[in-house]
């Protein structure tokens, strides 16, 4: 079943169709603009369909269907209750859906962040229906390893990972939901590679282990990125102030499971056509430079790699122009269906 909604008449997206449609646990909002072969865009945390808002107009001009949902436990999509719904075979299971209540039968997926973890687990267990992956910002790693939850641990010495306080359920919704606006704006900027704090500065990915360490205390204060106006904020902080975090948050806390119920696809290259593209100062490309270098095994399909010179990890919104006209030049190249 399928809701139509408006479309977006002024602003990023503009001419833009909001629908609701049937996801495996409930409503799935999705936005899309133009006609042809369809291009599925993930977003990360903490984020919306939202960040796609410069990439729907470029690909429907390019001559692509483009879809940007809100993930599972964002915005207008579905928010279950159980945090074991938003692990990642549920995640995948949704992409099925927005591609079957499309109308389509194969898609390329575009993620960003959790995204691009998403992009490419979809693309791992479904080969049959996303025919080619992009992955922003967040190299593929296959599964495998050691389990995540005592990695993270042991991250940090003296300090606490970001990602371990994250998954201590109402922790770090004690922190934002006070102030979703201002931290939205603090974290924007400690990312962005315009307001990132300096190299000697608290690495805002860790929190102080003494009693009411929070990340904010380590954001930078009274600025925010070119890419970010006020605007972009206030859609960003009006969506999370009417949901909350928990729903986001609860990827973080699924990490585990997924490790285990992944682990018959450990070390598992995806082999369809591939692209990735990143920020030279987003750790996510530093701290996974393995990653990257693993590229020519675990991606014997990629087609092109970049990596963006003075950009952060918001790489579709601080460089839009540039991850435009990558993305539709590889889109050019793959195969038609």
């Amino acid at each position: 079943m399928s809701v139509p909604q408006e479309s977006v008449g002024s602003g990023p997206a503009a001419g833009a169709r909001h629908r609701t449609v049937a996801g495996p646990a409930g409503p799935l909002h999705l936005v899309e603009q133009g006609d042809g072969p369809l291009v599925l865009l993930v977003h990360g945390f903490p984020e919306s369909w939202y960040s796609w808002r410069h990439q729907l107009p470029a690909l429907a001009a390019a001559g692509y269907r483009a879809v940007a949902a809100d993930v599972r436990g964002y915005g207008r999509s579905c928010r279950p209750d159980d945090p074991a719904a938003y692990r990642m075979r549920e995640l995948v299971a949704d992409n099925l859906a927005l591609v079957r209540e499309s109308g389509a039968g194969t898609a390329v997926v575009v993620g960003h962040d959790w995204g691009s973890n998403i992009a490419a687990a979809s693309a791992l267990l479904h080969p049959e229906v996303f025919r080619a992956v992009g992955l922003l910002s967040v190299p593929y790693a296959p599964p495998g390893g050691p389990r995540p939850g005592e990695v993270f641990a042991g991250m940090g010495g003296p300090e606490e990972f970001y990602v371990s306080y994250f998954q201590r359920p109402g922790r770090a919704e004690a922190e934002i939901e006070p102030d979703v606006r201002g931290w939205l704006a603090g974290f924007f900027a400690a990312l962005s590679a315009d307001t990132m704090p300096g190299p000697d500065a608290p690495d805002p990915h860790f929190v102080s282990r003494a009693a009411g360490g929070t990340l904010r205390e380590r954001f930078p204060r009274g600025v925010r990125p070119s890419w970010l106006s006020e605007a972009d904020l206030d859609f960003y902080a009006g969506e999370f102030e009417r949901t909350g975090l928990t729903g986001a948050l609860n990827r973080y806390r699924n990490m585990d499971r997924d490790w285990a119920e992944l682990a018959p696809f450990a070390g598992r290259p995806l082999e369809q056509p591939a692209l990735f593209v990143g920020g030279a100062r987003d750790a996510s490309t530093t701290w996974m430079a393995e990653a990257i270098d693993a590229f020519p095994a675990t991606l014997p399909g990629l087609v092109s790699a970049h990596l963006l010179e003075g950009c952060g990890h918001w790489v579709q919104q601080e460089r839009a122009e540039e991850v435009n006209g990558l993305l539709t030049s590889w889109l050019d190249s793959l195969p038609s269906n």
